[in-house]
């Protein structure tokens, strides 16, 4: 069987600001293709910045974020790693983590993180 590989969520993020820069490079030289019509020119630049001035968004709110996030040692590689929400995953080795003793030895699963499931767990945990 395959094993699952999961991503930090600080990560995720990053490589989506990172993606959102490249795609706004490349809407900027598909402007330079369409020179001749400089109606498709001036919008293929409008978009291409918007997205290069979102990802700067990006960047700056995942490094606000990051300031708040829970910094701990993986117990895997032994690496420092920062953690959002109740499960994430190690930057490093990608080895689930949680500092929720509720959660320990569960499959890992995001849903944790959202408010909606973190409430039936809760729920589920006190009827028991």
């Amino acid at each position: 069987m395959s094993q699952l590989v999961y991503s930090s969520k600080i990560n995720k993020i990053r490589s989506f600001a990172m993606y959102l820069i490249f795609g706004g490079f490349g809407f900027m030289y598909l402007g330079i293709f369409t020179k001749e019509t400089a109606w498709l020119m001036a919008i293929f630049f409008i978009i291409g910045i918007l997205c290069v001035i979102f990802s700067t968004v990006v960047y700056f709110w995942i490094g606000m974020l990051s300031t708040k996030a829970v910094p701990i040692i993986c117990p895997s590689c032994e690496k420092p790693t920062k953690m959002l929400g109740r499960v994430d995953a190690c930057m490093h080795c990608k080895q689930p983590l949680t500092l929720d003793k509720d959660l320990e030895g569960k499959d890992f699963d995001e849903k944790y993180n959202a408010g909606k499931h973190r409430r039936e767990f809760n729920k589920n945990k006190n009827r028991n």
